[in-house]
């Protein structure tokens, strides 16, 4: 099937700006955040007019259609990437704040000074900055892959920064700058067997390709909702179950929490494990609704009409 762009763009309202204006809008900034259709917005509208309610902690009816709302949607984004629970998917803000929950708990508690982490010369801030304050803080060596002439990472220095068994490769699924995507499961593969565990930055692959979590391999997976049709303020992290239950929790509150009492508590299961306080409910809603949006399209569609345009500007 291939993409009807003149169909497409009816589902975004933005475009109608073109009407009002006169001038036809072209919106080539997807890398930075992308428009929303109509079904995103109108399931948060829906959700605010019709069952907004907190989750988890109330037994009448809004509080039950919220919740159910809230963890459907969780259900279907663990199902576009092939997550084998839904359990191993953990709501964040966006993709920074999935990296900094890994920095924040896996890291600090299995890296000590001496310890190398792998990186990439194509990384985002977002996959830098934690991994830099960790440095300053407890002494992990850091290490980059660099970047070839033509624009791919240098997979035979990679292998040799392997020989000297670092405890994490951290690398960009698809890089925002140069569109490269990244030979992931194979580099998550030669790291497994050099002994490292691997974080996957898939901000722009996974609103561009079709991902499969059981096929990569890889122990944590983060991306954000606003560059795949979704609302700004919710992401996901994504984590092989044994990992995230032995790490420790984020952030402390309500819902991260099974007991409390005055001089200690135990943490909640997972997800909920890492999802203090009152979450972005409605943009949950929205996250679970661009998911559909995108499965109804077909990613593979989407991918060929990319690369279709590509070619076109080229």
């Amino acid at each position: 099937m291939k993409l009807d762009v003149t169909k497409t763009r009816k589902d975004f309202p933005i475009l109608e700006r073109e009407l009002r204006a006169g001038v036809r809008l072209t919106y080539l900034d997807s890398t930075a955040t992308s428009q929303k259709p109509v079904a995103v917005i109108e399931a948060m509208n829906d959700f605010y007019r019709m069952s907004n309610a907190n989750i988890h902690r109330g037994v009448h009816t809004l509080a039950e259609e919220a919740t159910a709302l809230y963890e459907g949607a969780r259900e279907r984004i663990a199902k576009f990437i092939n997550a084998a629970s839904a359990r191993q998917v953990i709501y964040t803000r966006n993709t920074t704040e999935s990296i900094n929950l890994v920095a924040y708990t896996w890291a600090r508690a299995n890296l000590k000074q001496g310890d190398l982490v792998v990186l990439t010369e194509m990384e985002h801030h977002s996959n830098l900055v934690p991994w830099h304050m960790l440095q300053a803080e407890c002494g992990i060596e850091l290490d980059f892959i660099p970047v070839t002439e033509d624009g791919l990472l240098d997979l035979e220095t990679y292998k040799t920064l392997l020989d000297r068994r670092p405890k994490l490769v951290s690398f960009t699924h698809m890089s925002n700058v140069l569109g490269t995507i990244n030979p992931a499961a194979e580099m998550i593969r030669l790291a497994h067997e050099a002994g490292a565990v691997t974080l996957v930055d898939g901000a722009q692959s996974v609103p561009h390709l079709k991902v499969d979590m059981q096929a990569l391999d890889a122990d944590f997976y983060a991306f954000s909702a606003h560059k795949m049709c979704g609302p700004t303020g919710i992401g996901a992290l994504y984590g092989k179950a044994a990992l995230l239950e032995s790490m420790p929790p984020f952030m402390g509150g309500g819902d991260m929490i099974k007991e409390v009492k005055l001089r200690s508590f135990r943490p909640n299961t997972l997800p909920h494990k890492f999802e203090a306080g009152t979450p972005a409910i409605a943009e949950a809603v929205g996250f679970g609704a661009a998911v559909d949006y995108l499965t109804n399209l077909g990613m593979d569609n989407i991918a060929a009409h990319e690369h279709e345009v590509t070619e076109y500007s080229l």
